[in-house]
């Protein structure tokens, strides 16, 4: 069975042009990318756990804040380049991204080197218009951009 992630996209509308919250991925291999290095709060989920708790649970352990009060709107799953299920959905709040507090994990780096590190699982977030997003977001996320401006628009 393939692995399955879930996460929550925050999105506002500022003027005519709806903007989404994206994280930029942490740890050493994300460092110096910009373009397709960006996507929304979400991680891995099994067993018993729902992929809406799943997502909701993510949201704060890589954020460090509550999942904005609101509806849900749903916005599928899409299947990954290797092969994991990701569901998402979005809601409409409002974040400051000089709130964040982001959780870490461990990696051994450099590689072969017996030291483990401690990295941001999201180093910075910004604020991004849809077609900025759309560049700045992985490439296997782009579909959750899509179908947000789909369902905003009508």
């Amino acid at each position: 069975m393939a692995k399955q992630s879930a996460g929550i996209l925050v999105y506002r509308r500022s003027g005519a042009v709806p903007e989404v919250l994206l994280g930029h991925l942490g740890g050493p291999f994300w460092a110096r990318r910009d373009e397709g290095a960006w996507g929304l709060p979400k991680g891995e989920y099994a067993g018993e756990e729902t992929a809406e708790h799943a997502a909701r649970r993510e949201f704060t352990e890589e954020l460090g804040l509550p999942v904005p009060a609101g509806a849900l709107l749903g916005l599928g799953t899409v299947r990954q380049a290797g092969g994991k299920l990701v569901t998402a959905w979005a809601v409409e709040g409002e974040l400051d991204p000089a709130g964040i507090v982001p959780g870490t994990f461990s990696l051994e780096w450099p590689r072969g080197s017996g030291t483990v590190r401690e990295f941001p699982e999201i180093d910075r977030v910004a604020w991004f218009g849809l077609a900025e997003a759309s560049v700045k977001i992985l490439a296997g996320q782009r579909p959750f951009l899509d179908r947000l401006d789909g369902l905003l628009t009508g």
